[in-house]
C-alpha cells in the first residue's frame, strides 16, 4: 500500500499501536538507501569518477533493490504486529482453546520478531554500500553519504529494540538464545561500519 508521507506520519501519530517503531525502523532502512542511490546517481556519468563508474551502477542496483525490501518491511511489520493483536484475541475459556491462543500467540510473535531481525540483516549490506560511495563517490555528496550511513545505523538500533522486546515474551529459550546471539552480532557489526564510514567522511571533507 502506497501513502503519502503526510498519511503516514498521521497514522503513526494516532493512538493506532501500528505503525510503530518497527515500521519507522523499516522506512529509516529506505532513507539511507535512497541516499546512497542519489550519491551514485550524482557520480555515474561523470568524467572526473569515470574510473569507478561501473563500480557505482552496480551500487546503484544495490541499494535500489534494498530500499525496495526496506519499504516491503514497513508494511510487513505492521501485518505481523496486527497478527500479534489477533492472537491475544483468540478466546480462551476453555483449555483446548487456551492452547490454541497459546501457540497462536507464540508463533505470532516469532513472527513479530523476524521481521525487524530482517531490518538489521538488510541495513548491514546497505552500510556496505554506504562505505562505498563515501570512500568513491562525489566528493560532493560525502556528507549524504555519511546522513545515509547515519539513517541506517539507527534504523538498525531501532529494529533492535524491536527485536529484543519481542524476544523477552517468548517462553522458548533456544529461539530466544539463538536470535539474541544473532541480535548482538549484526548490533556490533553496525557500530564498527557506522564508525568507519563517519571516519572515511571526515577525511573526505577534510580535503
Amino acid at each position: 500500500m502506497r501513502k503519502t508521507i503526510h498519511a503516514f506520519l498521521d497514522e503513526l501519530a494516532s493512538s493506532s499501536p501500528a505503525p510503530g517503531g518497527g515500521s519507522v525502523a523499516a522506512l529509516s532502512g529506505a532513507l539511507g538507501s535512497a541516499l546512497t542511490s542519489m550519491v551514485c546517481n550524482l557520480t555515474i556519468g561523470k568524467k572526473k569518477y569515470a574510473d569507478v563508474d561501473e563500480e557505482m551502477k552496480k551500487v546503484l542496483g544495490q541499494a535500489e533493490h534494498l530500499r525496495e525490501q526496506f519499504t516491503e518491511l514497513v508494511e510487513r511489520d505492521t501485518h505481523a504486529f496486527n497478527k500479534v493483536m489477533e492472537a491475544f484475541a483468540l478466546p480462551k475459556e476453555t483449555d483446548p482453546q487456551k492452547a490454541l491462543r497459546a501457540a497462536a500467540i507464540r508463533e505470532a510473535t516469532k513472527e513479530a520478531t523476524l521481521v525487524p531481525l530482517e531490518v538489521m540483516k538488510h541495513c548491514i549490506d546497505a552500510l556496505a554500500l554506504a562505505q562505498t560511495v563515501a570512500a568513491k563517490g562525489n566528493a560532493n555528496s560525502v556528507s549524504d553519504a555519511g546522513v545515509s550511513a547515519i539513517m541506517l545505523h539507527a534504523a538498525l538500533e531501532a529494529a533492535a529494540l524491536n527485536v529484543r522486546i519481542n524476544l523477552k515474551r517468548l517462553n522458548d529459550p533456544d529461539f530466544v538464545g539463538w536470535k539474541e546471539d544473532e541480535l548482538q552480532s549484526l548490533r556490533s557489526t553496525g557500530a564498527l561500519m557506522l564508525e568507519e564510514i563517519q571516519g572515511i567522511v571526515d577525511e573526505q571533507m577534510q580535503k
